[in-house]
């Protein structure tokens, strides 16, 4: 996998634990994105929500969700997700 196309996407049962972690992760100052739940996970536990981070901040938002004993149901690899054609008509 190139490492620049690599994203984690960090997975949740409800968006209640995705937007406490999504804080716990700002107040850490690790980066990280709100993100709809990438195609390639259907057929997961997944409540449509996600949180993107970048490889190089994973290990980080991996301590913090263990110190604050944060909920997820998963975290997921996944190359290139985001699609900049999507969506266009023209």
């Amino acid at each position: 996998m190139a490492e620049s196309n690599l994203h984690y996407y960090i997975l949740f049962a409800n968006y209640e634990q995705g937007l406490a972690l999504h804080d716990l992760l700002m107040q850490d100052d690790i980066p990280n994105r709100i993100a709809p739940a990438p195609r390639a996970i259907q057929g997961k536990l997944s409540c449509g929500m996600s949180l993107r981070i970048d490889p190089e901040w994973i290990e980080r938002a991996k301590l913090s969700i263990e110190s604050h004993g944060a909920e997820y149901h998963a975290i997921i690899p996944l190359v290139d997700q985001i699609n900049s054609r999507r969506d266009k008509y023209c």
